[in-house]
């Protein structure tokens, strides 16, 4: 049989519980006819993009799928038809990935590393945060650039002792 990968995405306001029944019942459309699913990643409650059906964040999910073309026919009609699904995805691949998806692997490199390591360095790599474009005329050579003074200002004409009028 084909193999395919599926990607789904729910809708925000549904809860993690509510899309893990989405995916039990999905798993058995696929299952009566003939098909079945190896390996499920929720991947969890990510922004989009843009919106989608007034959605601004979705549940994300992926499902490798074992099953004939008929099947994941009804399943992507299913899914269609369902109120909480907001885009579906699914693209046939010649095996499935054995470890964790790309997906996966960056949200564990995510927690390793700490999110923000590198914005406290600067652009020469040293450490101490964002400069600030101030810092750049103290540390040019000659110091912040004074008025000139061949620039006439507008009413320094004027004594001390006088106001515009």
């Amino acid at each position: 049989m084909p193999l395919y990968e599926h990607v789904f995405l729910a809708r925000q306001d549904i809860s993690a519980q509510q899309v893990d029944g989405l995916l039990q019942s999905f798993r058995s459309i696929l299952e009566e006819r003939g098909g079945s699913i190896g390996k499920t990643e929720y991947w969890g409650l990510k922004s989009l993009a843009y919106r989608i059906k007034k959605n601004r964040k979705a549940h994300y999910t992926l499902m490798n799928i074992d099953a004939p073309p008929d099947a994941v026919a009804e399943l992507e009609r299913q899914m269609r038809l369902s109120t909480d699904i907001i885009r579906l995805l699914t693209v046939r691949v010649d095996e499935h990935e054995t470890g964790p998806s790309p997906m996966m692997r960056r949200a564990d490199r995510d927690e390793r590393e700490g999110r923000g390591d590198r914005g406290d360095r600067d652009r020469d790599g040293r450490r101490g945060g964002r400069r600030d474009f101030r810092d750049r005329d103290r540390d040019r050579e000659h110091g912040p650039r004074e008025a000139r003074s061949d620039v006439e200002v507008e009413g320094a004409n004027t004594t001390e002792g006088e106001e515009d009028s």
